[in-house]
């Protein structure tokens, strides 16, 4: 059971309106990296979870998503506050109430006249939220990493959009949002870390033979870089790697009965190549050989 608390987590002061920066917010409402996909994220991994503890922490998250995605979207509202009042009674002339809502080159003339200035389930592109943003793969091991990869990713965001105004009530109000990703990163890896090993995710080892080998895949006349991701340990750097690693021929195939044979056969046959056919072509005859 859900219960909405009418007061916000966190107190929102918008100093005046601006319908360009309340477009940029809209990645961490209806973003990839927002707080509706993290939310769903979250709450369905709850949902999923055997284990009571991290069931209660995922579900604390998961609902405190919901809490920044109504601190934000309430920042959206605050900052088309003017625009949502001239678009619905059209105060001004149509040039006027155009350069407002376009000024500055931002676009949110697009979110503006679609949701009547209020928050948008979009991007700041206008492209609709997707359930695909949830990459929840029920496997705690492998979740949990993806958990703080999207906090991390969150944390930039934020950090970028407190870049963008000078506003010092949605400054405050995003340091807060910036660092609530903090403290759930801190929760995740911990969590995380508790289930021991959680290395490799999942139940199956990795096959011995291929699991520390580092197999250099590019060429050219730089020197290879070295570093704790390809050598020391029990790293094995193999420097010229050639197919087939496994040690057999590096070809697909397949076994066939004997009447697939004869047919697989007759198909090669009668599409064959003859290399000795040269005929005049479309291209050829495009390219004014014709002529």
């Amino acid at each position: 059971m859900f219960i909405h608390n009418k007061r916000l987590q966190y107190t929102v002061r918008v100093a005046a309106p601006n319908p360009g920066l309340a477009n940029l917010l809209l990645e961490q409402f209806g973003g990839p990296q927002g707080e509706l996909g993290a939310a769903c994220r979250y709450f369905t991994q709850a949902v999923g979870e055997d284990d009571p503890g991290r069931k209660d922490m995922l579900f604390d998250i998961a609902t405190e998503e919901l809490s920044h995605l109504e601190i934000v979207g309430s920042i959206v509202a605050m900052l088309n506050k003017g625009a949502k009042g001239q678009l619905a009674e059209a105060v001004e002339s149509e040039a006027q109430l155009y350069r407002s809502m376009t000024g500055g080159g931002n676009d949110s003339h697009i979110t503006s006249l679609l949701f009547g200035g209020g928050p948008a389930l979009t991007n700041s592109a206008g492209v609709p939220w997707t359930a695909a943003y949830v990459d929840t793969i029920g496997e705690p091991t492998a979740d949990l990493r993806s958990n703080i990869a999207a906090e991390a990713r969150a944390k930039i965001l934020y950090e970028r959009l407190i870049n963008v105004t000078d506003d010092p009530g949605i400054r405050e109000t995003l340091g807060f949002l910036m660092t609530r990703e903090i403290a759930h990163q801190k929760s995740f890896e911990k969590a995380l870390h508790s289930i021991q090993p959680n290395f490799p995710q999942g139940k199956l080892p990795g096959v011995p033979e291929f699991t520390s080998v580092y197999y250099k895949m590019s060429q050219g006349d730089e020197a290879e870089t070295r570093g704790p991701w390809n050598e020391g340990g029990d790293w094995v750097f193999v420097e010229d790697p050639q197919p087939a690693v496994d040690g057999g021929d590096g070809l697909a195939t397949v076994n066939v009965n004997g009447a697939d044979v004869k047919v697989l056969q007759a198909m090669a046959a009668r599409t064959a190549s003859d290399t000795s056919a040269d005929p005049k072509t479309g291209a050829d005859l495009g390219a004014g050989e014709a002529a």
